[in-house]
Protein backbone atom coordinates (compact mmCIF):
# COMPACT_ATOMS: atom_id res chain seq x y z
CA UNK A 1 0.00 0.00 0.00
CA UNK A 2 1.01 3.49 -1.03
CA UNK A 3 0.04 7.20 0.40
CA UNK A 4 -2.19 8.87 -1.62
CA UNK A 5 -0.39 12.06 0.23
CA UNK A 6 3.18 12.83 -1.04
CA UNK A 7 5.82 12.60 1.70
CA UNK A 8 7.44 15.23 0.12
CA UNK A 9 6.21 18.87 0.58
CA UNK A 10 5.86 20.88 -2.72
CA UNK A 11 3.94 23.77 -0.92
CA UNK A 12 6.20 27.00 0.18
CA UNK A 13 6.28 27.91 3.59
CA UNK A 14 7.44 31.44 5.34
CA UNK A 15 11.33 30.94 4.80
CA UNK A 16 10.82 30.00 1.05
CA UNK A 17 9.08 33.16 0.62
CA UNK A 18 11.22 35.09 2.79
CA UNK A 19 13.94 33.47 0.28
CA UNK A 20 12.28 34.34 -3.11
CA UNK A 21 11.82 37.89 -1.82
CA UNK A 22 15.93 37.90 -0.97
CA UNK A 23 16.10 36.76 -4.46
CA UNK A 24 14.27 39.19 -5.95
CA UNK A 25 15.22 42.22 -4.13
CA UNK A 26 19.06 41.45 -4.63
CA UNK A 27 17.85 40.87 -8.75
CA UNK A 28 16.24 43.87 -8.79
CA UNK A 29 18.98 45.85 -7.57
CA UNK A 30 21.75 44.91 -9.96
CA UNK A 31 18.88 44.97 -12.90
CA UNK A 32 18.28 48.89 -11.45
CA UNK A 33 22.01 49.55 -11.41
CA UNK A 34 21.70 47.82 -15.56
CA UNK A 35 18.65 50.15 -16.25
CA UNK A 36 20.16 53.29 -15.12
CA UNK A 37 23.49 53.02 -16.96
CA UNK A 38 21.76 52.36 -20.48
CA UNK A 39 19.44 55.34 -19.72
CA UNK A 40 15.81 53.14 -19.31
CA UNK A 41 12.88 55.34 -18.95
CA UNK A 42 10.86 54.74 -15.55
CA UNK A 43 7.96 52.97 -17.16
CA UNK A 44 10.59 50.34 -17.95
CA UNK A 45 11.79 49.95 -14.65
CA UNK A 46 7.95 49.23 -13.55
CA UNK A 47 6.83 47.04 -15.97
CA UNK A 48 10.19 44.66 -16.80
CA UNK A 49 10.41 44.32 -13.40
CA UNK A 50 6.88 43.55 -12.16
CA UNK A 51 6.51 41.58 -15.43
CA UNK A 52 9.62 39.78 -14.76
CA UNK A 53 8.97 38.87 -10.97
CA UNK A 54 5.47 37.35 -11.74
CA UNK A 55 6.18 35.20 -14.52
CA UNK A 56 8.88 33.93 -12.37
CA UNK A 57 7.08 33.36 -9.31
CA UNK A 58 4.22 31.84 -11.70
CA UNK A 59 6.11 29.59 -12.97
CA UNK A 60 7.57 28.52 -10.03
CA UNK A 61 4.29 28.10 -8.40
CA UNK A 62 2.68 25.87 -11.23
CA UNK A 63 5.96 23.56 -11.08
CA UNK A 64 5.45 23.28 -7.12
CA UNK A 65 1.88 23.02 -6.57
CA UNK A 66 0.61 21.54 -9.81
CA UNK A 67 3.40 19.87 -12.30
CA UNK A 68 5.62 18.36 -9.79
CA UNK A 69 2.96 16.83 -7.02
CA UNK A 70 0.77 15.65 -10.38
CA UNK A 71 3.12 14.60 -12.74
CA UNK A 72 6.30 13.62 -10.86
CA UNK A 73 5.32 12.19 -7.37
CA UNK A 74 2.01 10.94 -8.16
CA UNK A 75 1.39 10.02 -11.61
CA UNK A 76 5.11 9.75 -12.56
CA UNK A 77 4.51 10.65 -16.06
CA UNK A 78 7.67 12.63 -17.38
CA UNK A 79 6.25 13.20 -21.05
CA UNK A 80 3.54 15.73 -19.91
CA UNK A 81 5.82 16.89 -17.39
CA UNK A 82 8.04 18.15 -19.70
CA UNK A 83 5.47 18.94 -22.15
CA UNK A 84 3.41 21.13 -19.45
CA UNK A 85 6.55 22.49 -18.22
CA UNK A 86 7.55 23.65 -21.95
CA UNK A 87 3.97 25.14 -22.76
CA UNK A 88 4.50 27.39 -19.30
CA UNK A 89 7.39 28.67 -19.97
CA UNK A 90 6.59 29.37 -23.60
CA UNK A 91 3.34 31.26 -22.20
CA UNK A 92 5.60 32.96 -19.62
CA UNK A 93 7.88 34.03 -21.77
CA UNK A 94 5.90 35.55 -24.13
CA UNK A 95 3.61 37.31 -22.15
CA UNK A 96 6.95 38.62 -20.98
CA UNK A 97 8.31 39.84 -24.03
CA UNK A 98 5.42 41.11 -24.86
CA UNK A 99 5.27 43.72 -21.73
CA UNK A 100 8.57 44.67 -22.34
CA UNK A 101 8.26 45.54 -26.23
CA UNK A 102 5.46 47.73 -25.18
CA UNK A 103 7.41 49.35 -22.05
CA UNK A 104 10.64 50.43 -24.36
CA UNK A 105 7.87 51.88 -27.01
CA UNK A 106 9.12 49.70 -29.67
CA UNK A 107 7.03 49.67 -33.08
CA UNK A 108 4.75 47.47 -33.12
CA UNK A 109 5.40 46.37 -36.99
CA UNK A 110 8.77 45.04 -35.68
CA UNK A 111 7.48 42.57 -33.33
CA UNK A 112 9.09 39.45 -34.27
CA UNK A 113 7.47 36.14 -35.78
CA UNK A 114 6.12 33.62 -33.23
CA UNK A 115 8.39 30.36 -34.83
CA UNK A 116 11.61 32.85 -33.57
CA UNK A 117 10.45 34.67 -30.65
CA UNK A 118 9.05 31.07 -29.65
CA UNK A 119 12.25 29.68 -28.52
CA UNK A 120 14.18 32.32 -27.42
CA UNK A 121 10.99 33.56 -24.65
CA UNK A 122 11.23 29.58 -23.43
CA UNK A 123 14.89 29.91 -23.18
CA UNK A 124 15.16 33.14 -21.54
CA UNK A 125 12.09 32.54 -19.00
CA UNK A 126 13.93 29.17 -18.31
CA UNK A 127 16.97 31.07 -17.13
CA UNK A 128 15.09 33.95 -15.00
CA UNK A 129 13.02 31.40 -13.33
CA UNK A 130 15.23 28.28 -13.29
CA UNK A 131 17.70 30.62 -10.85
CA UNK A 132 15.58 31.23 -8.30
CA UNK A 133 13.68 27.71 -8.77
CA UNK A 134 17.06 26.47 -8.44
CA UNK A 135 17.83 28.03 -5.08
CA UNK A 136 14.47 26.88 -3.55
CA UNK A 137 14.88 23.51 -4.56
CA UNK A 138 18.04 23.49 -3.11
CA UNK A 139 16.76 24.21 -0.07
CA UNK A 140 13.74 21.79 -0.02
CA UNK A 141 16.09 19.50 -0.88
CA UNK A 142 18.37 19.74 2.33
CA UNK A 143 15.67 20.40 4.32
CA UNK A 144 14.13 17.33 3.57
CA UNK A 145 17.08 15.77 4.52
CA UNK A 146 17.52 17.17 7.61
CA UNK A 147 13.61 16.66 8.46
CA UNK A 148 14.84 13.01 7.46
CA UNK A 149 17.87 12.14 9.56
CA UNK A 150 15.65 13.86 12.75
CA UNK A 151 12.75 11.82 11.74
CA UNK A 152 14.87 8.64 11.71
CA UNK A 153 16.63 9.37 15.02
CA UNK A 154 13.57 10.62 16.95
CA UNK A 155 11.53 7.38 15.71
CA UNK A 156 13.90 5.01 17.37
CA UNK A 157 13.50 7.10 20.16
CA UNK A 158 9.48 6.94 20.22
CA UNK A 159 9.96 2.98 19.66
CA UNK A 160 12.00 2.77 22.70
CA UNK A 161 9.03 4.77 24.53
CA UNK A 162 6.23 3.12 22.78
CA UNK A 163 7.69 0.02 24.12
CA UNK A 164 8.19 1.11 27.99
CA UNK A 165 4.57 2.25 27.50
CA UNK A 166 3.34 -0.99 26.75
CA UNK A 167 5.40 -2.40 29.48
CA UNK A 168 4.65 0.26 32.41
CA UNK A 169 5.00 -1.39 35.60
CA UNK A 170 3.18 1.42 36.92
CA UNK A 171 0.39 0.59 34.49
CA UNK A 172 0.15 -3.02 34.96
CA UNK A 173 0.30 -2.99 39.00
CA UNK A 174 -2.75 0.00 38.69
CA UNK A 175 -4.41 -2.79 36.69
CA UNK A 176 -3.73 -5.49 38.99
CA UNK A 177 -4.67 -3.67 41.99
CA UNK A 178 -8.04 -2.01 40.38
CA UNK A 179 -8.42 -6.17 39.30
CA UNK A 180 -7.50 -7.06 42.98
CA UNK A 181 -10.26 -5.50 44.30
CA UNK A 182 -12.74 -6.35 41.27
CA UNK A 183 -12.49 -10.03 41.93
CA UNK A 184 -13.74 -9.56 45.58
CA UNK A 185 -16.52 -6.90 44.57
CA UNK A 186 -17.89 -8.07 41.53
CA UNK A 187 -16.44 -10.98 39.63
CA UNK A 188 -18.35 -10.95 36.22
CA UNK A 189 -16.87 -7.13 36.11
CA UNK A 190 -13.52 -8.48 36.69
CA UNK A 191 -13.63 -11.31 33.96
CA UNK A 192 -14.80 -8.50 31.47
CA UNK A 193 -11.57 -6.34 33.11
CA UNK A 194 -9.16 -8.96 32.52
CA UNK A 195 -10.64 -9.40 28.56
CA UNK A 196 -10.27 -5.68 27.63
CA UNK A 197 -6.80 -5.87 29.52
CA UNK A 198 -5.53 -8.59 27.81
CA UNK A 199 -7.08 -6.98 23.88
CA UNK A 200 -5.35 -3.87 24.62
CA UNK A 201 -2.14 -5.95 25.24
CA UNK A 202 -2.72 -8.21 22.54
CA UNK A 203 -2.66 -5.39 19.79
CA UNK A 204 -0.05 -3.39 21.08
CA UNK A 205 2.35 -6.21 20.54
CA UNK A 206 0.82 -6.77 17.20
CA UNK A 207 1.02 -3.19 16.07
CA UNK A 208 4.00 -2.30 17.07
CA UNK A 209 5.78 -2.64 14.02
CA UNK A 210 2.65 -0.49 12.01
CA UNK A 211 3.16 2.80 10.92
CA UNK A 212 -0.67 3.44 10.54
CA UNK A 213 -3.78 1.28 11.94
CA UNK A 214 -7.07 1.50 10.63
CA UNK A 215 -9.66 3.68 12.36
CA UNK A 216 -11.78 1.51 13.02
CA UNK A 217 -9.38 -0.56 15.12
CA UNK A 218 -7.96 2.68 17.01
CA UNK A 219 -11.48 3.28 17.63
CA UNK A 220 -11.77 -0.19 19.15
CA UNK A 221 -8.57 -0.03 21.48
CA UNK A 222 -9.74 3.14 22.63
CA UNK A 223 -12.79 1.90 23.45
CA UNK A 224 -11.07 -0.39 25.64
CA UNK A 225 -8.89 1.55 27.02
CA UNK A 226 -11.95 3.64 28.10
CA UNK A 227 -13.55 0.87 30.04
CA UNK A 228 -10.51 0.51 31.91
CA UNK A 229 -10.22 4.02 33.20
CA UNK A 230 -13.63 3.94 33.62
CA UNK A 231 -13.61 1.00 35.86
CA UNK A 232 -10.59 2.08 38.37
CA UNK A 233 -11.56 5.78 38.38
CA UNK A 234 -15.69 5.62 38.29
CA UNK A 235 -17.21 8.98 37.31
CA UNK A 236 -14.08 10.69 37.50
CA UNK A 237 -13.79 10.70 33.86
CA UNK A 238 -16.66 11.20 31.01
CA UNK A 239 -15.99 9.48 27.69
CA UNK A 240 -17.97 10.24 24.59
CA UNK A 241 -17.08 8.73 20.92
CA UNK A 242 -19.29 10.68 17.97
CA UNK A 243 -18.35 8.99 14.80
CA UNK A 244 -20.05 11.62 12.13
CA UNK A 245 -18.35 9.51 9.19
CA UNK A 246 -17.26 6.26 8.61
CA UNK A 247 -14.58 4.57 10.47
CA UNK A 248 -13.30 2.08 7.22
CA UNK A 249 -10.65 2.72 4.99
CA UNK A 250 -8.79 5.31 7.21
CA UNK A 251 -5.86 5.47 8.70
CA UNK A 252 -4.11 6.98 11.78
CA UNK A 253 -0.67 6.74 13.02
CA UNK A 254 -0.61 3.32 15.39
CA UNK A 255 -1.79 4.24 19.33
CA UNK A 256 -2.43 7.76 18.36
CA UNK A 257 -5.86 7.79 20.25
CA UNK A 258 -4.75 5.97 23.18
CA UNK A 259 -1.58 8.06 23.70
CA UNK A 260 -4.11 11.19 23.60
CA UNK A 261 -6.20 9.38 26.09
CA UNK A 262 -3.08 8.89 28.03
CA UNK A 263 -2.43 12.27 28.23
CA UNK A 264 -6.05 13.13 29.12
CA UNK A 265 -5.84 10.84 32.31
CA UNK A 266 -1.96 12.24 33.07
CA UNK A 267 -2.41 15.76 33.88
CA UNK A 268 -5.86 16.30 34.50
CA UNK A 269 -6.94 15.20 38.05
CA UNK A 270 -10.56 15.72 38.75
CA UNK A 271 -11.66 17.89 41.43
CA UNK A 272 -16.04 18.66 41.82
CA UNK A 273 -16.81 17.84 38.46
CA UNK A 274 -15.51 14.97 35.92
CA UNK A 275 -13.44 15.35 33.20
CA UNK A 276 -14.95 15.18 30.05
CA UNK A 277 -13.65 14.01 26.67
CA UNK A 278 -14.68 13.58 23.27
CA UNK A 279 -13.21 11.61 19.94
CA UNK A 280 -15.58 13.40 17.28
CA UNK A 281 -14.13 11.51 14.00
CA UNK A 282 -14.93 13.07 10.73
CA UNK A 283 -14.04 12.75 7.34
CA UNK A 284 -10.84 14.04 7.03
CA UNK A 285 -10.04 15.16 10.91
CA UNK A 286 -10.29 13.47 14.70
CA UNK A 287 -10.60 15.43 17.28
CA UNK A 288 -10.01 14.68 21.33
CA UNK A 289 -11.08 17.04 23.51
CA UNK A 290 -11.37 17.78 26.86
CA UNK A 291 -12.42 19.81 29.52
CA UNK A 292 -9.27 21.02 31.87
CA UNK A 293 -8.89 20.40 35.83
CA UNK A 294 -7.93 23.15 38.26
CA UNK A 295 -5.45 20.90 39.83
CA UNK A 296 -2.60 21.14 38.23
CA UNK A 297 -0.71 17.55 37.78
CA UNK A 298 2.86 16.90 36.99
CA UNK A 299 3.69 13.65 35.90
CA UNK A 300 6.29 12.05 33.70
CA UNK A 301 4.74 10.75 30.14
CA UNK A 302 5.96 7.80 29.03
CA UNK A 303 3.62 7.56 25.87
CA UNK A 304 4.37 8.88 22.23
CA UNK A 305 3.67 12.95 23.17
CA UNK A 306 1.99 15.66 20.99
CA UNK A 307 6.35 16.58 19.98
CA UNK A 308 6.53 12.93 18.81
CA UNK A 309 3.05 12.49 17.04
CA UNK A 310 3.31 15.83 14.90
CA UNK A 311 6.97 14.13 13.93
CA UNK A 312 5.91 11.45 12.90
CA UNK A 313 2.82 12.87 10.61
CA UNK A 314 5.98 14.02 9.30
CA UNK A 315 6.47 11.31 7.35
CA UNK A 316 2.67 9.99 7.13
CA UNK A 317 1.20 13.36 5.58
CA UNK A 318 1.74 16.46 4.78
CA UNK A 319 -0.58 17.50 6.84
CA UNK A 320 0.15 19.13 10.38
CA UNK A 321 -2.17 18.24 13.92
CA UNK A 322 -3.23 21.35 15.54
CA UNK A 323 -3.47 21.58 19.28
CA UNK A 324 -5.68 24.06 20.92
CA UNK A 325 -5.22 24.83 24.34
CA UNK A 326 -7.43 27.12 26.25
CA UNK A 327 -8.28 27.81 30.00
CA UNK A 328 -11.04 25.41 30.23
CA UNK A 329 -10.38 23.12 27.36
CA UNK A 330 -7.44 20.90 25.65
CA UNK A 331 -8.45 20.41 21.92
CA UNK A 332 -5.90 17.69 19.79
CA UNK A 333 -6.96 17.48 15.78
CA UNK A 334 -5.02 15.08 14.15
CA UNK A 335 -5.85 14.54 10.09
CA UNK A 336 -6.90 10.79 9.32
CA UNK A 337 -4.75 9.21 6.31
CA UNK A 338 -6.13 7.86 3.18
CA UNK A 339 -4.28 5.18 1.76
CA UNK A 340 -5.09 3.40 -1.41
CA UNK A 341 -3.62 -0.02 -3.15
CA UNK A 342 -1.83 1.42 -5.89
CA UNK A 343 1.69 -0.27 -7.39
Amino acid sequence: MFFTDTNMNTKLNKSDWLLLTLTYVVTIIFNSIDYYQRGYDLIEYVADFSSSIITSISVILLFMYWLIPNYILKQKSYFLFILFGVLILMVAGLADFTIGFWSGNNDWSKFPPLLKLIPNTIFSTANEAGFTFGILLAKKFYEGRATFFKVQQEKKENELKLLRSQIDPHFLFNNLNTLDSLIDTNSEKAKEYINRLSLIYRYLIQTKDAEVMELSDEIQLAENYIFLIKTRFGNDYDFSIEKEAEITDKFVPTGAIQGLLENVVKHNKPSHKPIKTAIIVTEKWLKIINSKSDIVVKKESFGTGLQNLKTRYQLLSDQEISVINTENEFNVTIPIIQLSNEI
